[in-house]
């Protein structure tokens, strides 16, 4: 199978104009004696998730050995975890990145490996801070003389799904991935797989 070249670029605003990416990108591809096989364009502001952006499209059709070009690596997204999320995604797939500004060549190299463990890092870093924020505001609470939890005859926030039951009952039986059904009903993976626990708990009590 043919490994493809593909050429991503992106400006947030109708006011700019991709033409100035396009020349940069094509220059680099010349010198680098590389085809690209196919263009990715759009006007888009980075702050908004791949997979609302025709990126993630791309993103998803990659395949192994496959190679994605950009003018610099802002274009991938607006924030450090969006990007870095990006480009573990991509070293997963065991695709390249080749950025033009900084010359970065993410692949199978130690400039990988070292992202994939700054990715690592930070993914844990944040869910640390988030696991921290979480017990201080709890202390604060308590401290104040508030109730924790639920209160007494509440709905369960994980239960939110019930309304959603019969799609995602569909999806499964239509052999549909459970990363799928997560975007198609609009929750978290973990979400979900509380659901499905407590459906087949309930199946077998």
């Amino acid at each position: 199978m043919k490994k493809m070249i593909y050429a991503y670029i992106r400006v947030s605003t109708d006011k700019q104009t991709v033409e100035n990416q396009r020349f940069e990108v094509q220059k680099f591809a010349t010198e680098k004696g590389v085809v690209i096989d196919k263009w990715i364009a759009e006007t888009v502001s980075g702050t908004k998730s791949a997979r609302d952006r025709k990126l993630g499209s791309l993103l998803k059709k990659m395949k192994k050995g496959d190679t994605l070009l950009i003018s610099e690596i802002s274009r991938l997204g607006r924030n450090l975890m969006q990007i870095m999320s990006i480009l573990n995604l991509c070293m997963t797939k065991e695709t390249m990145v080749l950025t033009v500004k900084e010359r970065y060549e993410l692949g199978n190299n130690i400039n990988s490996q070292i992202l994939a463990f700054a990715f690592g890092l930070s993914a844990q870093i944040e869910r640390d801070l988030i696991s921290q924020r979480t017990k201080e505001g709890l202390a604060r609470r308590k401290a104040e003389g508030m109730r924790l939890g639920r209160e007494k005859g509440s709905r369960n926030p994980h239960y939110r799904l019930e309304a959603k039951e019969t799609i995602i009952r569909q999806m499964l039986s239509d052999g549909k991935s459970k990363a799928a059904i997560c975007r198609k009903v609009k929750c978290t993976y973990i979400t979900l797989e509380r659901h499905l626990r407590r459906i087949s708990e309930s199946v077998v009590n």
